[in-house]
């Protein structure tokens, strides 16, 4: 079997735009993030969770999860939803114009990833107005109790909301593989990879450095990656690309 000695390798770096990105919030095998860039004034949310049933997110400023004014997107079965809450126990009302573009939509084997772009200040008066200079923001997730898109109670585990998740303002050095992110972490042994640079290839070891298996794939964005079927515990991701290689954990339960 093979060993590895392990290393943690970060060749040569690059720049960047001006870019903040929020802790990951997760919960039930559904987690969302927010990159905000200066440059372009643009937010970037990226959504990961179960691929048949209604994903929700809710971002701005706010108390409390469903807080009546509040700004939420949720997925359809179709598309991604510009909408309003309205109040607990209540769906939310979609907007008169949806200002947020889907740049992916991807499944593999049944976790589904969006990620959508918007304008800072949208010409919507209903939307949250993103503000670079604002060191948190509050972020709620929720997926449906069921597998259906129709949008219903979410149960009490499916939903958690945080009104402070805290921003960590990307350097030169964030442009590199070193900037990925895992989620969900833990996982079942489905999860994503987000990068900013590209990858092409995945290596999956054990904790005390025993091969288990490579993955090649071709992205510079959100990757999916499937492990279904190993003893739960902790893996040592290896992610590589032509001038680069770093390492990662991933938690399998």
């Amino acid at each position: 079997m093979k060993k590895i000695t392990l290393l943690l390798l970060v060749l040569p770096l690059f720049c960047w735009s001006q870019s903040k990105l929020s802790n990951t919030v997760s919960v039930s095998n559904i987690s969302a993030n927010i990159l905000l860039n200066n440059d372009t004034q643009t937010a970037t949310l990226t959504i990961v969770g179960p691929s048949d049933r209604w994903l929700a997110c809710q971002f701005g400023q706010f108390t409390g999860g469903m807080q009546s004014g509040s700004d939420v997107v949720y997925y359809n079965g179709t598309t991604l939803v510009d909408a309003t809450h309205v109040g607990i126990g209540s769906a939310p009302t979609a907007d008169a114009q949806n200002n947020w573009t889907v740049i992916q939509d991807n499944v593999t084997t049944g976790v589904r990833t969006i990620v959508a772009t918007r304008a800072f200040n949208s010409p919507d008066a209903t939307d949250y107005d993103f503000v670079y200079s604002n060191t948190t923001i509050g972020i709620a997730v929720a997926h449906g109790n069921s597998d259906s898109y129709a949008l219903a109670y979410h149960g009490g585990g499916n939903r958690v909301s945080n009104t402070s998740v805290p921003f960590t303002t990307l350097g030169v050095e964030d442009f590199s593989l070193n900037a990925s992110q895992i989620f969900p972490n833990p996982s079942n042994g489905n999860f994503s990879i987000n990068t900013r640079t590209a990858l092409e290839q995945v290596s999956i070891y054990t904790l005390t450095g025993n091969f288990v298996k490579t993955i090649k794939v071709e992205s510079t964005n959100a990757t999916q990656i499937n492990i279904e079927g190993l003893s739960t515990g902790v893996y040592l991701i290896e992610l590589q690309n032509a001038s680069q290689k770093v390492w990662k954990k991933i938690i399998v339960e």
